[in-house]
């Protein structure tokens, strides 16, 4: 009984093993023909158990010159799901926006209808993603990416620019070199386990896919001086914003680019995408009496005036068709120095008359301005600069005080650097070398883009731009202890769109500088935009800035300097000049038979009419070149002042100039003339207008002067 039961077992038990066999080749059989035939099928079976992520390698480092890091990136915890593999989908929601701290609505709007790979928030705090791990959700997942860091907060934020959140340049340096910066992308594969819970299977050295790095030509600590100087300028003047480039003239380097207002790039969604722009590429501006400087360079460079060729500017007033164009003052006779000094309007009026709109559009081309200056920063503007066919006279006089072009901080800077490089234009030099990730650094080399003028000219050019920082200058207040320093102001009046017209009360202020004036090591341009207070120049506010930014770059060279502004000479040669001319009229007005009257008389008519031809001994002059043919003629029908050999009439008398002179002074000099009167609004401060203008002859019935005063005083 027992052997057969034993028997029965057996036959049992190979019937099992028959039938497991069977079962296993049968589903063998259908696993290969699903593998084999229907690869599909295949697929879909995988894809229940694996699948990937995309991941882009970090973005390389931007440090400045000497190795600060600027930006980098550093690994941030991001939650992501699959919502096909959602398991209770709303709890789920409920408890991922409680880790997360978000509303459920937000989590629901952004999975909306996708089933495959979603980011639910990216660039977590690591107990936020701790919390999303603790959960344990089929189908989410907490990834680490490369995430763009910014260790200086706003320092040179226009400038570097940033990173999207998708590891994208946007701006500055970071789009310039996108390409060069951003990672490689790589994909990660992923399983899950029998829950569903997501698992990384595969790990990897982050540097095998990171990005190149770049060494920028900035100084971040003279950045952060000249940041925090422009910061200290624009409150106290009230301005809206300003720019502060310092250029290594050398070789093109920009060691400081501050601009206001800033942001902070690490918070760059929360920042209205305008205020990233970089102001110092991308806004272009009208410079103002800035472009006295390059004027006179260029005249001097094509021969049309030497250093000693003097321009009457007459009584402070000069008409153009359409235009009367005025001063500040009256400041008689004056060589180009003096144009650049006192910032004339005048003088540069008959400079460019004498140099010509084709020549003056082709000087201003080779100084940078109406074309980029190839630097390769993202969108950079070229500036307005209409050519020279376009120009009608009154174009052409309002280009010579830089009125009716446009031109870019950047271009201003390039250009004064030239001045300050004998002449030699260089391109922008942003970075200085570049390296792959565990490689070498690779220099960039200095570019030079061509010669303004000869180092013979920009020499002479400095040495009168060194007038202007004197106590005669508009620019006195830039000056530096025991430093020699070239420089130019500028108060751009600022076009009103609305109006049509340009407005009164709205400026920029601008100072371009170099020091030392005797061996330039570095070249400055400073702008801030619509400074408040009667002090809104660019001798009143851009020249002190710039003393200060230079001082602080000076010192890098070992140059131990301070801002010293010069005090005021309250009796400069121009207002000297202008009375002994008054004193000479009165003596021609007293009648021929007066002492000296012949010789007052010869003295004043040389004075106040001299030809372009005559206005220089020959010996001094440069030689005129021919124009070119087909050059139009400069500014037609310039008139400067009455003619200055009129014979008064028996009881006629010359009318003085007023101008800059005070009520009580005004009152002695009309006495002194026999003249009456009359105040045209609030009379305090300075005359500032007065008609008849000064040089008329009035009779005995008709002796009443007209004065209007003002306690504004402009400079260039």
């Amino acid at each position: 009984m027992r052997s057969q039961a034993l028997r029965s077992a057996a036959v049992r038990a190979r019937a099992l093993r028959l039938v497991f066999i069977l079962a296993f080749m049968v589903l063998a059989s259908r696993a290969g023909y699903l593998a084999v035939g229907q690869p599909r099928a295949a697929d879909r079976g995988g894809k229940q158990t694996e699948t990937e992520i995309t991941l882009r390698g970090a973005r390389g480092l931007i440090l400045d010159r000497s190795g600060r890091e600027l930006a980098i990136s550093v690994d941030a915890p991001s939650v992501f799901v699959f919502p096909r593999l959602l398991e209770n989908r709303q709890r789920a929601i409920a408890d991922l926006a409680r880790a997360l701290g978000v509303s459920r609505r937000e989590l629901e709007e952004r999975i909306g209808s996708r089933t495959r790979f979603t980011y639910l928030a990216r660039w977590l705090e690591d107990d936020r993603a701790q919390a999303v791990e603790a959960l344990g959700l089929p189908g989410v997942g907490v990834e680490r990416e490369a995430r763009r860091t910014y260790p200086a907060g706003g320092m040179a934020a226009q400038l570097v620019g940033f990173a999207d959140i998708d590891g994208k340049g946007v701006r500055g340096i970071e789009q310039m070199y996108d390409e060069w910066l951003r990672g490689s992308v790589r994909k990660l594969p992923l399983k899950r386990d029998a829950r569903g819970v997501l698992l990384s299977s595969h790990a990897f050295d982050s540097r095998e896919n990171a990005g190149g790095d770049i060494m920028l030509s900035l100084h971040a600590g003279l950045q952060a001086q000249a940041e925090a100087a422009l910061a200290e300028a624009v409150t106290s003047t009230k301005a809206k914003g300003g720019v502060v480039i310092a250029v290594d003239p050398r070789n093109g380097d920009i060691l400081s680019l501050a601009e206001a207002p800033g942001f902070d790039p690490n918070d760059f969604r929360h920042t209205p995408y305008a205020q990233t722009r970089s102001r110092a590429f991308m806004d272009a501006l009208e410079p103002g009496s800035t472009m006295k400087a390059f004027l006179v360079a260029a005249a001097l460079e094509n021969g049309v005036i030497s250093v000693t060729t003097a321009f009457d500017t007459g009584e402070g007033w000069i008409r153009v068709p359409g235009r009367t164009i005025r001063d500040h003052h009256p400041y008689g006779v004056i060589n180009a120095a003096g144009v650049l000094r006192y910032s004339s309007n005048i003088g540069a009026v008959l400079i460019a008359g004498e140099l010509g709109p084709e020549r003056h559009h082709a000087a201003l081309g080779g100084f940078g301005f109406g074309h980029a200056t190839r630097s390769g920063f993202p969108t950079e503007s070229a500036g307005l600069l209409r050519d020279w066919p376009d120009w009608k006279g009154i174009d052409h006089a309002t280009v010579a005080f830089g009125q009716g072009m446009n031109v870019t901080p950047i271009q201003l800077a390039m250009a004064t650097a030239a001045l300050a490089n004998g002449g030699l234009r260089m391109q922008p030099r942003l970075v200085l070398a570049r390296r792959r990730p565990m490689s070498g650094w690779e220099d960039v080399k200095p570019v030079g883009v061509g010669q303004a003028v000869s180092p013979a000219v920009a020499a002479h050019t400095l040495s009168m731009l060194e007038t202007v920082v004197s106590g005669e200058g508009t620019g006195r207040r830039a000056a530096l202890a025991g430093v020699r320093v070239a420089g130019k102001t500028g108060t751009a009046q600022i076009f009103d769109t609305e109006t049509g017209h340009y407005s009164q009360t709205r400026y920029t202020a601008w100072f371009l500088g170099i020091a030392p004036a005797d061996d330039p090591r570095i070249a400055i341009v400073v702008a801030l935009h619509e400074p408040q207070g009667p002090s809104h120049t660019g001798g009143g506010t851009a020249a002190p800035l710039f003393a200060r930014v230079a001082a602080d770059q000076l010192a890098r060279h070992g140059i131990t300097t301070e801002p010293e502004p010069i005090a005021a000479n309250p009796n400069p040669r121009w207002k000297v000049a202008m009375k002994e001319r008054e004193e000479q009229r009165r003596s021609i007005a007293a009648g021929p038979s007066a002492p000296g009257a012949a010789e007052a008389a010869r003295a004043l008519t040389i004075a106040s009419g001299p030809t372009p031809e005559s206005r220089a001994p020959a010996a001094d002059r440069i030689p005129v070149p021919s124009p070119a043919a087909g050059a139009r003629k400069a500014i037609p029908h310039v008139s400067t002042s009455p003619p200055a050999t009129i014979e008064a009439g028996r009881g006629s008398v010359f009318v003085p100039d007023f101008h800059g002179e005070s009520l009580t002074s005004a009152k002695e000099i009309a006495a002194g003339a026999s003249l009456e009167l009359q105040v045209s609004g609030l009379a305090r401060g300075r005359v500032v207008r007065q008609s008849p203008i000064a040089g008329t002859i009035v009779d005995g019935k008709q002796r009443t002067v007209v004065l209007r005063f003002s306690t504004e005083r402009e400079e260039g």
